[in-house]
């Protein structure tokens, strides 16, 4: 069966789950996988010498299983547990994964159909981060001392290292604006599979 993947990545705070659900909210067949949902224990997290835990790395997440149920959904995309109401049973089946590390984890460079990466300046990020309930919570120091410096190491990454086109998105934008700006762009490329498919 012919699927659709989308990747929804970028900066902490960027705006990423509020997207993915928006689009998941008007697109036929659509699932979510949410990479946030695959963080190991905290007693299995690693600490700096600084005292912080080592949340922003690849390390802290649980990949294998992850791409476990990337494979059964892309396997079987009616019947996986991330699966949402099926509408119109010919239309492609589409997963939008979310996450703050996808496109710098090798295993997943050849899933996407589209890549999207949220942006927002430090200090709108910072402001944002300071608004949100984490547990365990953010120890004083933790965002200048660990979440920016990560952010912007595994943006440089996989700049250095992406194959295929990534589509920036200006995170200060409204919700409207970005669900809009993505959500069009998304049917244009579904209907341009649709025309390859007719033509094959």
């Amino acid at each position: 069966m012919k699927t659709f993947t989308i990747g929804i990545s970028g900066v902490t705070n960027g705006g990423k789950t509020t997207l993915a659900k928006n689009l998941q909210k008007h697109l036929p067949n659509c699932s979510v996988i949410s990479q946030d949902d695959f963080f190991k224990p905290q007693s299995e997290i690693e600490t700096d010498k600084n005292g912080f835990l080592q949340y922003d790395v690849l390390e802290a997440l649980n990949m294998e299983k992850m791409m476990s149920a990337i494979s059964c959904w892309m396997e079987n995309p009616r019947h996986s547990v991330v699966s949402t109401d099926w509408g119109n049973a010919e239309e492609t089946p589409i997963l939008i994964i979310e996450g703050f590390l996808l496109f710098n984890y090798k295993p997943l460079a050849t899933v996407w159909n589209r890549s999207y990466f949220l942006t927002i300046p430090y200090e709108e990020c910072k402001r944002r981060r300071s608004t949100r309930v984490y547990n365990p919570p953010d120890p004083p120091g933790y965002f200048d001392g660990h979440v920016w410096p990560m952010y912007l190491k595994h943006r440089r990454e996989m700049e250095e290292n992406v194959t295929w086109e990534i589509v920036y998105l200006d995170g200060t934008k409204s919700e409207e604006d970005l669900f809009s700006q993505v959500y069009e762009d998304i049917i244009q490329e579904l209907a341009k599979q649709k025309c390859l498919q007719v033509t094959a």
